[in-house]
């Protein structure tokens, strides 16, 4: 969603849905699809309810329109504005309805609830709305919509309500978006493509929730602009305020609200606030109303804090406000989390990499147990199975930052052997065709062996020694990877085109002599002298 002048509900929306795609980064896929869905049956809830206090506010307008001469330019707004937002509220459920038009997507035993972690594909979108790289007929209708919406608003509204325009204006802007890596995308492509099912029903539904504000706002202004009186409520505003930025699944949310007067006469004399400890300049701020807009950059990743106290006068005298806020900073999504099930595999006889991270908390607070595992720096991690262990499990627990405890998790891993290697001659892999070489070349050639491409670790693999055999002769055994003299003597008996072999490869990994490799096939010589 975009910035601007945005309702503390509204900030806690958004920074709810950034929290959770960066847990969706850190390989926590179904979980993450599950909480995706949560938010959207939530943000579903909450429109709901938008639906139903819009709808009273605005037959109050429509009842009270004959009154006077506000009051039929207000009933006419309203009605204008809720014809633009139930247009564009019924496309975006055509939309949804058609991503959820799927039989795996309804649970079996209830036929009803959703069943969001199965929904992690982007497929259906990147090819409806975004094709080989170009908007399709069905993004640019979307684009369409928005801007339909979008347009149509602020036409209405002109310049009477400039703080609901400025945020249309930011929620609404379908124009080219540069991503966090410098890279410019149109909008289908930096919200839809590539993103999870799941993300892009919450992209839609918190757009459906975003109209359903607005018009909240729009009406709630009008009904009190029409009925203003003197000691009435028009400059006051509902005001959050929570113990912390985010919370954790299961905990108590102890969001505080309370009124705010948001009129110019209630702007302060004097900011004097600091951000983690640094003054903030007078040009890192700006007035709107009676409230103080900070324009500062958010900070590295984590906790940070806005302190200090704004300076009111009244009856001549200063009067302090304590400041002390925080929020938290985290990174942009840039990875989406893919995963082949059944491919839970480690190798025995190697150190197999590994990366161990639980969202939301640093490593120094992360605890893991498994036999074989040990850290190397931060979140990486070497895996080395113990001999004679089919599966491991590796168990981890972490300390939640707000002291609400520890949370755990696990996962098993496969512990299955080295595949075997294959021989090499002259260092080319054996392939099953026997290789076709003049008879000086094979008597100079080097025998070894090595992993097939399909084997992702670097290991190094050293020749002892093989059997060289030609047909008719005694099988010769070579200790070293050449030809010895007895066997370049046989070799020298074989005839013209006659095929020979190389077999019984004795070889070890370099670095663990002691592993016992499975078997490496044999390989032939076609002579071509």
């Amino acid at each position: 969603m975009a910035s601007g002048k945005q309702t503390p509900r509204q900030k806690m929306i958004n920074l709810m849905y950034l929290v959770f795609i960066a847990m969706l980064a850190l390989n926590m896929s179904k979980e993450v699809l599950s909480a995706f869905g949560s938010i959207n049956e939530k943000l579903d809830r909450s429109n709901e309810s938008y639906v139903q206090k819009n709808t009273i506010t605005l037959q109050n307008l429509i009842a009270d329109k004959d009154k006077n001469d506000r009051s039929k330019l207000a009933a006419e707004t309203a009605v204008a504005a809720n014809k633009l937002s139930k247009t564009y509220i019924n496309y975006l459920t055509i939309q949804k309805d058609t991503l959820l038009d799927n039989p795996k997507f309804v649970n079996d035993s209830t036929g009803l609830k959703t069943e969001y972690e199965v929904m992690d594909q982007s497929s259906l979108l990147d090819e409806k709305y975004h094709k080989s790289g170009k908007i399709t007929e069905a993004g640019q209708e979307f684009l369409t919509q928005m801007d339909t919406y979008k347009n149509g608003m602020l036409a209405l509204l002109g310049d009477a309500y400039p703080t609901i325009t400025s945020v249309i204006n930011d929620y609404f802007d379908t124009g080219d978006i540069v991503d966090g890596e410098g890279k410019q995308k149109d909008y289908i492509e930096y919200n839809f493509v590539g993103f999870p099912l799941v993300s892009s029903l919450t992209k839609m539904t918190q757009i459906q929730n975003d109209v359903n504000t607005i018009e909240y706002e729009l009406l709630t202004l009008l009904d009190i602009t029409k009925k203003r009186v003197e000691g009435d409520y028009t400059n006051y505003k509902s005001v959050m305020t929570t113990s912390k930025s985010a919370y954790y699944t299961g905990s108590t949310f102890d969001g505080m609200l309370s009124l705010g007067r948001i009129d110019a006469s209630t702007k302060p004399v004097r900011v004097e606030l600091k951000l983690d400890g640094n003054p903030i300049k007078e040009n890192q701020y700006e007035f709107d109303g009676g409230r103080v807009v900070l324009k500062v950059g958010s900070g590295s990743v984590g906790p940070h804090s806005i302190t200090g106290k704004l300076v009111y006068l009244q009856d001549g005298k200063e009067n302090d406000v304590p400041v002390n806020q925080k929020f938290t900073t985290i990174n942009k999504p840039n990875a989406a989390t893919i995963s082949a099930d059944k491919m839970n595999v480690v190798y025995r006889g190697v150190s197999n990499p590994m990366t161990i991270t639980f969202a939301g908390i640093q490593d120094k607070d992360i605890t893991v147990n498994a036999p074989g595992l040990s850290r190397v720096k931060g979140s990486s991690y070497i895996m080395k199975p113990k001999r004679g262990t089919p599966e491991v499990t590796i168990n981890v627990s972490g300390k939640l930052p707000d002291g609400g405890g520890t949370v755990s998790d696990k996962a098993t891993f496969r512990v299955k052997p080295i595949p075997a290697p294959v021989g090499k001659l002259r260092g080319k892999a054996f392939d099953g065709e026997c290789f076709r070489l003049p008879r000086a070349s094979l008597e100079n050639a080097r025998v070894g062996a090595g992993m097939s491409e399909d084997f992702d670790f670097d290991l190094p693999l050293t020749v002892n020694g093989f059997i060289f055999k030609v047909d008719g002769q005694p099988e010769v055994k070579v200790v070293g990877t050449k030809l010895n003299d007895r066997a370049i003597k046989t070799l020298s008996k074989a005839k013209r085109g006659s095929t020979v072999r190389i077999e019984e490869i004795s070889a070890v990994i370099t670095s663990n002599s002691g592993y016992d490799l499975r078997r490496i096939g044999s390989m032939c010589i076609e002579l071509a002298n």
